[in-house]
């Protein structure tokens, strides 16, 4: 049976905060500032979620000592209280104080290069999941292996954040999954239903007949787009190969001692044409734009639908640069896949948290990772993003309907880049410039291959 439309709640801004480098195209504010504050929390910030960790300590020897922890301003903003309440647990454990410096993306990969080999080095670090591949392949993160049974939810951390904090062939973990972000489809409720869409899609096919509907209905309007999808927006493209192809070894696949592509497969290539026949039928995003601003556009009235983080449903209707008037009109559904049954799987995009080998307590950073992803943790932390593990999903699909469609996402099957410390910011910019050329109208076999050829080079120097 296919699902009714359902508008979103206003509970979905606070997904809204979920602004990680590596779950969006966007970053902004000021480069890493490093501001040290020492957190003052309270003894009712603990929440519902209980008063103490349900794990064993790795350490409780930090009497006299202060942590270094360095986090993102998404937590300082969206959750803190999440952050006191595991600083006062870890405190009332070890002894030690907390001090969090505040960071920013703006260029963090810089800002990370100073200081993770240095002898000021962070006791704990949140790190990109695109970036961390990185840094565990030039050994400067700590080997947590170990201990990973002594972290909550360890055998259900979502798969990509739990992959992209593992060696390439996943026998080490060197980071611990924080919380992610996934895509879904956003849409227009009052377009679809005056085009007489009164049930979501389950599938392309039935996708593809409700956008011919809608763009009938708007079809006196300049510029519009039933389905907004900019050329150069990777992210979804890969997605829709992966959707045919699967997600095991989307874009590359290792044999533990080189990389093979998998841009080629027919299976792979099936899966572009239809996101190619998409862009072309049915956006005027272009060959040469990305996602960075479609929420904005979104707000201006003349696109029906967008796919993206379930935190940008939150930006179209934003005052400040959206479309209040557009808050009751929108409402999200995971992106339809070939059946009903199998969705096309989203980019899972989010943080990990590791501790530097250069780190002066790294014992004690580990316990504050320990404390700040336990249970109890991301059960408050279920109340704005998505946590770590997929069996605490479900506490943030409680916390507001609306998330049901980022949650089962996340839940579900989910793909991510070669998990390889060779893998480059230059490899992205070339996945969107063949896109681009795909959506100009390029021929997609011949295109990708030469896109394999060259990421393979980058992956297997």
């Amino acid at each position: 049976m296919r699902r009714k439309l359902i508008a979103l709640s206003s509970a979905a801004v606070a997904v809204a905060l979920m602004a990680s480098a590596c779950s969006s195209s966007k970053s902004g504010g000021d480069s890493a500032s490093g501001t040290g504050t020492t957190a003052a929390p309270s003894s009712n910030q603990l929440g519902s979620g209980g008063t103490g960790s349900t794990g064993s300590p790795i350490t409780t020897d930090g009497k006299g000592k202060t942590v270094n922890i360095w986090l993102m301003q998404d937590a300082q903003k969206g959750w803190e209280n999440v952050v006191d309440q595991a600083n006062q647990r870890f405190t009332a454990e070890t002894g030690a104080q907390v001090k969090i410096n505040w960071q920013t993306w703006t260029n963090y990969g810089q800002t990370v290069d100073a200081a993770i080999g240095s002898s000021s080095a962070p006791d704990a670090i949140e790190l990109g999941n695109t970036q961390t591949a990185k840094y565990i392949g030039a050994n400067q993160l700590v080997d947590l292996t170990g201990d990973k049974s002594k972290f909550d939810n360890s055998g259900a951390w979502l798969d990509s954040l739990a992959a992209s904090g593992a060696s390439p062939d996943g026998s080490k973990q060197y980071a611990i999954p924080y919380y992610a972000g996934s895509r879904v489809l956003i849409y227009r409720k009052d377009l679809w239903d005056a085009a007489g869409v009164t049930t979501a899609p389950t599938t392309v096919e039935e996708l593809k007949a409700d956008l011919d509907k809608v763009k009938t209905a708007n079809a006196a309007k300049p510029n519009f787009s039933a389905l907004y999808l900019p050329g150069q927006n990777w992210y979804t493209a890969i997605s829709f190969g992966a959707g045919t192809y699967g997600v095991n070894g989307v874009i590359a696949k290792s044999d533990g001692n080189s990389w093979t592509g998998t841009m080629t497969d027919p299976k792979f290539l099936q899966g572009i044409q239809t996101w190619d026949d998409l862009q072309k039928n049915y956006s005027v995003g272009g060959a040469t734009k990305d996602e960075t601003d479609q929420d904005a556009l979104m707000a201006k009235g003349n696109i029906s639908a967008i796919i993206g983080n379930g935190w940008e449903a939150a930006q179209v209707y934003d005052p400040k640069v959206g479309d209040p008037t557009l808050k009751p009109d929108l409402a999200e559904i995971a992106v339809p896949g070939v059946t009903a049954a199998a969705p096309t799987p989203a980019f899972l995009g989010g943080s990990n948290l590791a501790v530097p080998s250069k780190a002066a307590n790294s014992k004690l950073g580990e316990e504050w990772i320990r404390i700040f992803t336990d249970t109890t943790s991301m059960k408050l932390l279920a109340q704005k993003a998505i946590p770590n593990n997929k069996t605490q999903i479900d506490d943030y699909i409680a916390a507001d309907p609306a998330n049901k469609a980022t949650g089962d996402a996340a839940k579900g099957v989910t793909w991510f880049i070669p998990n390889s410390p060779n893998w480059a910011p230059a490899d992205e910019t070339q996945l969107k410039t063949a896109f681009g050329q795909i959506a100009s109208g390029q021929d997609p076999a011949t295109v990708l291959k030469s896109l394999q050829d060259s990421i393979l080079k980058d992956l297997n120097s």
